[in-house]
């Protein structure tokens, strides 16, 4: 297990223990609210993942402000310094890269501006965000980060990984219900015993330990920048037919676009599950739009292990279905 922790540390680039949950990364956003939140949250909302966010502090029992955005649109840092100059929060829930909308939220600036309160704790979901663009949960001021195996990571489902801050930890130990399960404290305690706080699922940890040796070899800027090339070849190949004269178009505006999914709306008339299914017809798999946006969009994925030849050829069937 030490091992594992000073890979995670690595790759998370920080000096923050890691710990490392058998739940999903759902589970990951309830103990960060459990633990950060005495009374009242402002959520950022965008799209269906922090809209979750937003769900579950109210499931705990807090009240929930939103700073709401349709889906698409990306928070901004100075329209955020407003709610926080209106009301006072224990903690702010954001996510980093909207998994259903492709959209990448500037976490950095956000959470910049949220520490010129002292007392309001940053909470980022960065499921589709981290190992595919760069993040420094040190460095920028965040209190819990959480993420989870089955995106860049490349593992399949069964972990989930936050990072909790100092502050985080003090704000757990005032707050009386934090659960017995998504405690940080218990948590910690495990940790200093190398320990995990439940059954471990060593199958997936076997597999994680492997994986961070992969990406550690490659190093997390390089990773960061094969996301970075994959996703701008996927926005080009959404240019292209649309010179072609196929209707498409990128849900995420220009600037606010995640590497490790590109949400892609249709030609009007043009069904979502529809693309979906032709393209498992021709053997391979495209992601199904998500929510509200499940009728006309489709959601590319690359990232984890995915290459550059993978993805021209995702493309290419794509290209062929769409035509």
């Amino acid at each position: 297990m030490r091992e594992v922790q000073v890979g995670l540390q690595r790759v998370f680039c920080t000096r923050r223990p890691v710990f490392i949950s058998t739940s999903s990364a759902t589970g990951l956003m309830e103990a960060a609210v459990r633990n950060a939140g005495r009374t009242k949250i402002l959520s950022l909302t965008n799209g269906a993942f922090s809209e979750r966010f937003a769900a579950i502090g109210r499931a705990c029992g807090f009240e929930v402000d939103t700073y709401e955005l349709p889906w698409g649109q990306a928070h901004d840092p100075e329209v955020l310094r407003g709610y926080l100059e209106a009301g006072a929060y224990d903690a702010i829930t954001m996510a980093h890269s909207e998994t259903s909308t492709g959209v990448l939220n500037d976490i950095e600036a956000l959470a910049a501006v949220a520490r010129e309160v002292p007392d309001t704790l940053v909470l980022v979901d960065s499921v589709t965000g981290f190992g595919a663009v760069e993040v420094r949960p040190d460095d920028w001021g965040i209190d819990f980060l959480l993420t989870g195996s089955q995106k860049a990571f490349a593992l399949p489902p069964g972990l989930s990984f936050g990072v909790a801050s100092e502050r985080m930890i003090e704000r757990a130990k005032e707050v009386p219900n934090r659960g017995y399960y998504f405690d940080l404290l218990f948590f910690q305690k495990n940790h200093d015993k190398d320990q995990s706080p439940t059954t471990p699922a060593l199958s997936v940890l076997f597999a994680l330990e492997v994986q961070l040796g992969r990406m550690l070899s490659e190093g997390m800027e390089t990773r960061w920048e094969r996301h970075t090339e994959m996703a701008q070849r996927t926005w080009q190949w959404v240019d292209e037919m649309r010179d072609a004269g196929v209707d498409l178009e990128i849900v995420a505006p220009e600037g606010h676009r995640s590497p490790s999914v590109t949400t892609v709306r249709l030609p009007h008339g043009v069904s979502g599950p529809d693309v979906t299914g032709a393209v498992i017809d021709r053997g391979w798999l495209v992601g199904g739009g998500y929510g509200q946006l499940k009728p006309t969009t489709i959601r590319i994925g690359h990232m984890g292990d995915h290459t550059m030849d993978e993805l021209n050829g995702m493309l290419a069937v794509l290209t062929e279905v769409l035509s």
